[in-house]
């Protein structure tokens, strides 16, 4: 039997949790960063700039071979979010990461991916109450 059926929750630790916990409003807007990233072209063009610095629509579009519009399209999303910024030389806007935030986000979120995962087969299989 589990703990929780035979003495009821830890409510010294549920307690410290709760206070640590996440507002409401705090999740949804994580969740919503979590979306815009959650793009295969919108992680591609993020990528780009992590690499290059800063890069135009057409440059971007280039790398990441989709349309000058896509980009834009993804770019307008991301630069709402505040996740990337831009600045203007004469008739040219350039893109780069918005702070050191974002490229940590990046660079952490790729160092995840190449961890060695394991094989479906390798995991413990925990029984099931009622199955």
């Amino acid at each position: 039997m589990h703990r929780c059926a035979e003495q009821g929750p830890d409510e010294s630790r549920l307690t410290g949790t709760r206070d640590r916990l996440l507002r409401a409003e705090e999740a949804a807007r994580l969740a919503d960063l979590f979306r815009l990233l959650g793009d295969p072209t919108r992680a591609q063009l993020l990528y780009a700039l992590l690499e290059s610095g800063e890069l135009c629509v057409c440059d971007l579009a280039s790398v990441v071979a989709v349309t000058d519009t896509a980009v834009s399209h993804a770019l307008r999303l991301l630069r709402t979010a505040g996740i990337v910024t831009s600045r203007r030389a004469g008739r040219m806007i350039y893109y780069r990461l918005a702070d050191v935030h974002v490229r940590m986000l990046l660079d952490l979120s790729r160092e995840h991916l190449r961890h060695e995962l394991p094989r479906q087969d390798q995991f413990t299989a925990y029984p099931v109450e009622g199955a």
